[in-house]
């Protein structure tokens, strides 16, 4: 029998469009973007389908919106598959993680959904109020050579790792100053490649403390369940079922690393031979082509071929 974790993609995973021919084609996927559009007080359906592209990468939409698609492929890959498909974990890249406890049963929709945007907003807000921030993913560097770089480099400011994505991407993150000068000295270093990200500013670092900060207080006048099936926490790359544990690390997730890679190494110790990541585009099925063994099948469901080609592998169910 398949050993099944869900995941689900963060934030640069988005394209216009996403998340329409779900909504097209599924009822349940349509009743989350109406649910979304009602509860955030906003178009977000249309935002996903229409964009324009600017306004759908300013992170005070992109994280409402790739949480609505990914439920949505949630919701509709049960529907279809009528529940033969269920995971064993869950687990997400950063704002993915909302959709991993909402897959777990730890928020209903309605709190996922102000949790993500409440988060969206300190963030943003974060990025207007502190030093300006930068991140780069760096390509075939070890993590040694890299916290040496990121060691001298912090005598020009606050400097990070955000992301460990897989064994040879890391990305760094920090004030712009700090990063650009760590981005030279990993250069140097031997790095294969050093590509500056088109973010807003420096995610998952120091930067976003008064966001975290906030967040806590906000996560506080939340409904958290335990949940039904364990979340791999980016925070620490460990199983996690108590209410308790989630509101401590949903604020400290805003300001710390992503432990993705250590996460789906994780799974693959508890013997996880499939992944189904559910949400717009393949980002983390490329990545776990660099974690896992050949063995490890990755399915992607983002629209109805998708949903369609996964259930029909997966499932005795005609469709």
């Amino acid at each position: 029998m398949n050993k099944i974790a869900f995941i689900f993609p963060g934030q640069g995973a988005q394209t216009t469009g996403m998340g329409l021919s779900l909504f097209e084609n599924f009822e349940s996927a349509k009743k989350v973007f109406n649910k979304a559009d009602s509860v955030l007080k906003k178009s977000v359906s249309k935002i996903c389908f229409e964009g324009p592209d600017e306004l759908l990468k300013q992170t005070v939409n992109t994280q409402s919106c790739l949480l609505a698609v990914s439920i949505a492929a949630l919701e509709a890959i049960k529907e279809v598959s009528k529940g033969s498909i269920e995971p064993d974990y869950a687990l997400g890249h950063s704002l993915g993680e909302y959709s991993a406890l909402y897959t777990a049963g730890v928020m209903d929709l309605d709190n996922t959904l102000l949790a993500i945007q409440k988060r969206a907003d300190l963030m943003q807000k974060a990025c207007e109020n502190s030093a300006q921030g930068g991140m780069s993913a760096i390509l075939g560097l070890s993590e040694d050579k890299i916290k040496e770089c990121l060691e001298k480099a912090s005598s020009k400011g606050l400097v990070s790792i955000a992301n460990y994505n897989e064994p040879n991407q890391i990305v760094i993150t920090g004030e712009l100053e700090a990063v650009n000068y760590a981005n030279e000295l990993i250069k140097e270093a031997g790095a294969k490649r050093v590509v500056p990200l088109a973010v807003s500013g420096g995610f998952h670092s120091k930067l976003m403390q008064s966001a975290s900060d906030e967040f806590k207080t906000f996560v506080n006048t939340l409904q958290i369940n335990d949940a039904n099936i364990p979340v791999v926490t980016n925070v620490d790359a460990e199983l996690t079922t108590k209410a308790e544990d989630f509101k401590k690390k949903m604020p400290e997730q805003i300001s710390s690393s992503v432990y993705w890679t250590q996460s789906i190494q994780k799974l693959l110790a508890l013997g996880v031979d499939t992944f189904i990541e559910l949400g717009n585009g393949k980002v983390l099925s490329g990545l776990n082509r660099k974690i896992c063994p050949s063995t490890v099948k990755t399915y992607n469901v983002f629209d109805k071929e998708s949903l369609i080609n996964t259930v029909n592998e997966l499932t005795t169910v005609n469709v």
